[in-house]
C-alpha cells in the first residue's frame, strides 16, 4: 500500500482567533537551518519506510506559502530520492491568498507542487476582519485567479455557520464561490476550540456562536448546493468534482499509512503513531540532538486501529467494508460495530447497507446522519475499542 507524506511548516504572520492548529507567529527564521531540519526528519522516516511509494505529499502548517520555494524544491527532490513516486502523484500546498505569496506560485509550481488549497475563509471583507484574516477579498480573488494560472488542480476554503449568518446571506455567499470553478471546496462550520481567542470571547459573552438547528439548516443547504452544482461532498465537509478529491486527505480517511514530518506533525505508518515536538525551537534542538524530532511513538494495537479506521472512513460518502476492515484487524464484525445500533440506526435512516451480508459489503452514512454524525459515531464504534 502507498504512502503519503505530510510536511508541517509551523510560521504564521498572525494566529487567526479561531485556530488551534500548531502554528506560531516569528519575527525572523533561518531558513538553513530550517532545511536541514526537515531534510533529517525526512531522511530519519525514510530509513523506516524508504523503498515504498509516496502517492501524495502535503505541505500544511501554520503557512507553508511563507516557505521559500527553493526549500519546498529541496524537499521534494530528497523525497524523490527515498521514495519511489507514483505516476499521478499529488503534491498539495497551502496558501494565503495575500499579494507577497501569490507571487511565489510560480516558483512553486517549478518546484513541484501541483495543487494548492487556498484559505480565502470568507467572500467580505468585513467577515475576514472578523476572522483575523490579513487579506482583503481583492487580494483573495486576485491569488485565486493566479493559482489557476499555475496549477492544474485548484482548492479554497470557507468558513460558514458563523455568528448571524442566515440561509439567504451563505447561499449568496457559496453560489458566488462556486462560480469561480475550482474542482474542490473544504467549507467548514465555525467551531469554537479551546485556548483560541474566539473561546475566551464567548467565555465573556462578547461572541455568541450559531445554535444547532441553525447550523444544521446551513450545513444542509451547502450540501444541496454543491450536490447540484456537480461538486457533491465526498466527505462530510469537503466537495468536489467526481476525480479531483484530495488524495492525500483520502489516505487518512481510508486509513492508510501516512508520515508526518515538521513541528507538531503526527503520523501512523507500521502500527505506529508518532507525534513530532510542537514548539519551532524544541523540534529543531530534538532534531540537533537526536536526529529526528518526534516526541511520542506509540504502538497501535488492533482494536484501537479497528475503531480510528470505523471512525474516519464513515466520514465519506463511499463508507466502509465491514467485512474487509474486520478482517484487516483480526476482529469480527460484532466486535467492529454495535450490532444493535447498527441495526436501530439502519432502521432509523441514518445508515444505509449495500450488498448486505457479503464480504464485498458497504456501510455508509445517509445525508440525514451526515448532520448528526459525531454522535451517531459515539453509538456505533464498541466501547471497549476506545477505551
Amino acid at each position: 500500500m502507498s504512502l503519503a507524506l505530510y510536511l508541517h511548516w509551523p510560521f504564521c504572520l498572525r494566529k487567526c482567533p479561531y485556530c488551534d492548529f500548531n502554528s506560531h507567529v516569528r519575527d525572523r527564521f533561518d531558513p538553513s537551518a530550517w532545511e536541514q531540519a526537515l531534510l533529517a526528519d525526512l531522511a530519519f522516516e525514510a530509513e523506516l519506510t524508504g523503498g515504498r511509494e509516496i502517492s501524495s505529499i502535503f505541505f500544511g502548517g501554520g503557512t507553508p506559502s511563507l516557505m521559500p520555494p527553493a526549500l519546498v524544491a529541496r524537499i521534494i527532490d530528497q523525497a524523490a530520492a527515498h521514495w519511489r513516486f507514483a505516476d499521478d502523484i499529488e503534491v498539495t500546498l497551502e496558501a494565503n491568498p495575500s499579494s507577497v505569496e501569490a507571487s511565489r506560485f510560480a516558483d512553486l509550481a517549478l518546484a513541484g507542487v501541483n495543487r494548492v488549497s487556498l484559505g480565502l475563509q470568507a467572500l467580505d471583507d468585513q467577515t475576514l476582519k472578523f476572522l483575523g484574516r490579513l487579506h482583503s477579498l481583492a487580494e483573495s480573488l486576485d491569488a485565486l485567479a493566479i493559482a489557476q494560472s499555475h496549477f492544474s488542480r485548484v482548492s479554497f476554503d470557507l468558513i460558514y455557520a458563523r455568528p448571524g449568518q442566515t440561509p439567504e446571506s451563505w447561499q449568496a455567499e457559496l453560489t458566488q464561490a462556486l462560480s469561480y470553478g475550482t474542482g474542490h471546496l473544504s467549507l467548514y462550520q465555525l467551531t469554537i476550540e479551546p485556548g483560541t481567542q474566539f473561546a475566551t470571547l464567548v467565555r465573556q459573552g462578547k461572541l455568541v456562536p450559531q445554535d444547532d438547528d441553525a447550523a444544521a439548516e446551513l450545513f444542509a443547504l451547502t450540501r444541496e448546493m454543491t450536490a447540484a452544482a456537480g461538486l457533491p461532498a465526498y466527505e462530510i465537509s469537503n466537495h468536489a468534482r467526481p476525480g479531483e478529491e484530495s488524495r492525500h486527505n483520502l489516505t487518512y480517511w481510508r486509513y492508510g499509512d501516512y508520515i508526518g514530518v515538521g513541528p507538531g506533525a503526527h503520523g501512523r505508518r507500521l502500527g505506529v503513531a508518532t507525534v513530532r515536538h510542537k514548539k519551532p525551537e524544541n523540534f529543531l534542538k530534538a532534531v540537533e540532538e537526536q536526529g529526528q524530532g518526534i516526541c511520542e511513538t506509540r504502538a497501535l494495537g488492533p482494536r484501537e486501529q479497528a475503531a480510528e479506521a470505523v471512525m474516519m472512513g464513515l466520514r465519506l460518502a463511499e463508507g466502509i467494508r465491514p467485512a474487509a476492515l474486520a478482517g484487516r484487524f483480526g476482529l469480527t464484525q460484532d466486535q467492529l460495530i454495535v450490532p444493535a445500533k447498527r441495526r436501530f440506526y439502519r432502521e432509523m435512516g441514518y445508515l444505509e447497507e449495500a450488498e448486505p451480508d457479503t464480504d464485498t459489503q458497504v456501510l455508509r452514512v445517509t445525508e440525514r446522519g451526515m448532520a448528526v454524525l459525531d454522535g451517531l459515531l459515539g453509538e456505533l464504534v464498541p466501547e471497549e475499542l476506545v477505551a
